[in-house]
């Protein structure tokens, strides 16, 4: 079995990328759950055994190199998502509220994508369209479509709650979101 346990960056640095061209690499595609195991036991796409022991979240473009100095680039599976179109809508702010209630109780991951919002799909998808369908005003269109996994990634928020006498989730009074973010590049 061929084990890739060293993080050598990403296929964007021109150091990086450059070694990948010249060898005769490996490639792994991962689901959203493996990237974000510290070990993996997988095939290459070319079917070759391959362990993967490194201790961070991959991401599309990431190389490690394993065993002999064989380089391994990853690749990640994309995931199916909700997405609620909120374009061409008037929505108004009970609305939004009722909607956000619902998908925050049951605790949906979200991204924001312009004027989209878009949910993995984790359950069924008419239980997840059921969850929605009577909040939702008519002319808020509704599709499926496939993301990258990292589209529901959220490294800018702040979770860390200490105990300030607030039964341990306190904020300490600073802004504090819960994952609403854009993906394409604006601003929050």
């Amino acid at each position: 079995m061929l084990v890739a346990d060293t993080y050598l960056g990403h296929r964007d640095d021109e150091a990086v990328a450059e070694a990948v061209d010249g060898s005769d690499h490996a490639t792994v595609v991962l689901s959203d759950t493996e990237r974000r195991r510290s070990r993996v036991r997988t095939e290459t796409t070319a079917g070759r055994d391959l362990g993967i022991v490194v201790a961070r979240d991959l991401a599309d473009g990431d190389v490690l190199e394993a065993d002999g100095g064989t380089l391994v680039v990853v690749e990640l599976a994309a995931v199916e998502a909700l997405v609620l179109d909120f374009a061409d809508s008037d929505v108004s702010s009970t609305a939004a509220l009722e909607v956000g209630h619902a998908v925050g109780n049951r605790h949906w991951n979200l991204a924001v994508r312009g004027e989209e919002a878009l949910f993995p799909v984790t359950e069924s998808k008419s239980r997840m369209e059921a969850t929605v369908a009577d909040l939702l005003p008519a002319d808020v269109p509704t599709r499926y479509e496939h993301v990258p996994p990292t589209t529901f990634d959220d490294d800018e928020v702040d979770h860390t709650h200490g105990d300030e006498g607030h039964g341990g989730h306190s904020h300490g009074g600073h802004a504090h979101d819960h994952g609403v973010r854009t993906i394409d590049g604006g601003e929050r």
